[in-house]
């Protein structure tokens, strides 16, 4: 009786073994295959990259990217970037864009970041004139100058162009992360062309000063040039000029009489004549 329970019991282990592999194998064969994620490479920085910095081949290197993702103004060619200037900085394994770059014909440096239209003008500066080496890139001025008329003897203070972006301090052209100070003996600044006339004449004729501005503040200051006289606190008083005597008319000087000495020897005569 055991023996044929025992025989019982493995033939329904087997059936039941022989049933699940049959099931496993028709499962297998109707379970969908998942394509595994296609990528795509992107030229991308080797390394951190700042602004105004000449991409060498060195500098780049290839970087996976989902295609389902895509980037437009990316590269996949990376000799199609060397060369070319970053406007802005980047970190290591960032896709660089088009739109990060300056166009090819933009030129080197500074000149990149002047629009059409206006030119980029330096201004000698020192710890006083630089407003204690305050001027950073990306800073609002205003340019003054003093200087000597020919309508007053006094000298005149007066602001000759408002509102002018600061491009570089010396050679920096980005401002110090910590905004710190640059003590520098120049200072770059973007002009119209006809204000860069007038600020070479200002500084050929006097001495020039920087005011720095609030970031945000673009109104226009109106008033009139500083004198010294306004310093004073008061307009001098003026001494009245002493009035002109009206010249006489010729029968004036025709009724005048006039006395004439004559002296002959121990003779002395006086003669009167009108």
């Amino acid at each position: 009786m055991n023996r044929r329970l025992t025989s019982a019991f493995i033939i329904a282990l087997l059936i039941s073994g022989i049933f699940t592999l049959w099931l496993s194998s028709r499962l297998s064969k109707n379970r969908a295959v998942v394509p595994a994620p296609v990528k795509s490479q992107y030229v991308a920085a080797a390394a951190n990259l700042q602004a105004d910095q000449v991409i060498r081949a060195n500098n780049l290197r290839m970087v996976d990217w989902p295609t389902t993702i895509p980037l437009a103004g990316a590269f996949t060619n990376p000799g199609a970037l060397i060369g070319r200037i970053l406007m802005y900085p980047l970190s290591e394994g960032e896709p660089i864009l088009e739109r990060q770059l300056s166009s090819p014909d933009a030129g080197i440096g500074i000149t990149m970041k002047i629009p059409n239209g206006m030119r980029a003008i330096s201004l000698h500066s020192d710890d006083v004139v630089g407003v204690a080496g305050f001027l950073l890139p990306g800073t609002h001025v205003d340019v003054l100058v003093t200087l000597h008329t020919n309508d007053a003897p006094d000298p005149l203070t007066f602001t000759v162009l408002q509102d002018a972006v600061v491009l570089a301090a010396g050679q920096k052209t980005e401002p110090d992360p910590e905004g710190k100070a640059s003590s520098s003996t120049e200072v770059t600044i973007l002009v119209k062309p006809e204000d860069a006339e007038r600020i070479v004449l200002a500084s050929n004729q006097g001495t020039i000063h920087f005011a720095l501005r609030n970031g945000v503040d673009r109104e226009e200051y109106k008033g009139p040039p500083a004198k010294l006289t306004g310093l004073r606190g008061s307009t001098p008083s003026v001494v009245p000029a002493k009035p002109k005597e009206a010249p006489k008319a010729p029968e004036q000087l025709l009724a005048k009489t006039y006395t004439v000495e004559t002296i002959l020897g121990k003779t002395q005569r006086m003669d009167d004549f009108q």
